[in-house]
């Protein structure tokens, strides 16, 4: 077996290992899967647009139940979602475009009027 693939497969374990022994997490028998949306690139960006929104202090914080703004990690948000439409450009479809030009918009916008 190469060196690359021991280490693979020794982190791969450790992951594991880890995660088994994490005395807060949920056992399979606790947690339901479909409770959680689907996995896609929408759901992706929804979430970070929700950090954002969250650090813009436009939605409550769910750790806190409070509103607070971070400007800061909201411009970091930001500059991520866009990174990642310079970086899918001509890889998205028209609906994933769409989306996140206006998520774009939007929270740029909501970053001026809150930095005033």
């Amino acid at each position: 077996m190469s060196d690359t693939k021991e280490k693979d497969e020794k982190n791969t374990e450790s992951v594991d290992t880890a995660a088994d022994s994490d005395s807060g997490a949920e056992t399979e028998g606790d947690f339901d899967d479909s409770q959680l949306p689907q996995l896609n690139f929408a759901t992706f960006i929804f979430s970070l647009n929700s950090s954002a929104l969250v650090h813009l202090g436009m939605l409550e914080d769910p750790a806190t139940k409070s509103k607070a703004a971070n400007l800061p990690l909201a411009k970091q948000t930001i500059d991520i979602l866009g990174m990642l439409e310079e970086k899918t450009r001509g890889n998205l479809t028209a609906d994933e475009e769409t989306m996140l030009k206006n998520i774009l918009y939007d929270l740029r916008i909501n970053y001026i009027k809150v930095k005033g």
